[in-house]
């Protein structure tokens, strides 16, 4: 495990993620945002393992920001900037929420909190199903309810979700954390009016590769090689594509691939009572003794 590339990512993520937190958004367009953050992160020698999300209010997770996105920030809303940095494919993954109402900074608050409690318990065997009970015992007690269906993750080499999931509640199935391994928690947290679970909404705006198969299409055949060469199986958005290309012709050729289950998209995640989330989220390395938070 290259734990040296894991330690840089982390190290470039916690800047541009506190950079995130400090910074007043209001007036400020999803799509400047997300270009302000990922410009952050390539200003300090890393590369973007995902787009920037900036899922606002009741949408969860998996929105990030159209070309020349128009949504602008109001003072009432509440947005998750979920950033993720990688080195040599070696990926630190990272969010904060920035709430500009005063009512729903408990959220936030709650959010952290699990977050903090849930890395003070892991070390080397601890079990997954454990980290989920002190997250869900640290929301509830603050009358706030845990997302069920969304959960934290392995990761690998390129590999941002990597087969195992970290709960948000306590669950059957755990397993034991391994020092040969990095993981992220992400605590998701709703009001008491929530349902606790998320839905998938019909924007996808977030796209991954799935195989490199060549179709009849020779434009969209440019572009996977132009993704594989730039992203490789990562995410991406296209705000990344419409760099290199026409914004109609992008769209026809992911269509096509999406088409043709070469690339997928991936759905924004709507809290299912439209109440508001937040979010908060470390990436971490378990030791004999506790946890190397690599986004600290």
């Amino acid at each position: 495990m290259q734990t040296d590339d894991y330690v840089k990512a982390g190290k470039i993520a916690s800047e541009v993620r506190e950079l995130a937190r400090k910074t007043d958004w209001v007036g400020k367009t999803l799509y400047e945002i997300c270009e302000s953050v990922e410009s952050e992160i390539k200003s300090r020698g890393g590369k973007c393992a995902f787009p920037v999300n900036t899922s606002l209010n009741e949408l969860a997770a998996h929105y990030t920001a159209e070309p020349n996105d128009p949504k602008v920030l109001t003072s009432d809303d509440l947005i998750k900037i979920d950033l993720g940095v990688q080195i040599n494919g070696f990926i630190a993954d990272t969010a904060v929420t920035v709430s500009y109402n005063p009512e729903f900074e408990i959220l936030v608050t709650t959010a952290e909190e699990a977050l903090k409690n849930a890395i003070s318990m892991v070390r080397e065997g601890t079990k997954s199903s454990d980290i989920g009970k002190m997250i869900e015992k640290t929301v509830k007690q603050y009358n706030c309810k845990p997302i069920a269906n969304l959960s934290g993750h392995s990761l690998e080499q390129y590999t941002i979700h990597a087969g195992k999931s970290i709960p948000n509640m306590w669950s059957l199935g755990a397993f034991p954390l391994s020092t040969k391994e990095a993981y992220a928690c992400e605590p998701f947290v709703t009001t008491s009016k929530g349902l606790g679970f998320v839905r998938e909404g019909k924007t996808r705006n977030i796209f991954g590769l799935v195989s490199r198969k060549k179709i009849k299409n020779e434009a969209a055949n440019k572009i996977v090689d132009y993704i594989w060469d730039n992203f490789n199986m990562l995410p991406f958005a296209l705000r990344w594509i419409t760099k290199e290309w026409d914004e109609k012709e992008a769209r026809s050729a992911l269509d096509e691939l999406i088409k043709n289950k070469v690339v997928r998209a991936y759905p924004i995640l709507v809290e299912a009572n439209g109440q508001r989330v937040a979010q908060a989220e470390h990436t971490f390395i378990p030791t004999e003794t506790g946890a190397l938070v690599t986004t600290l």
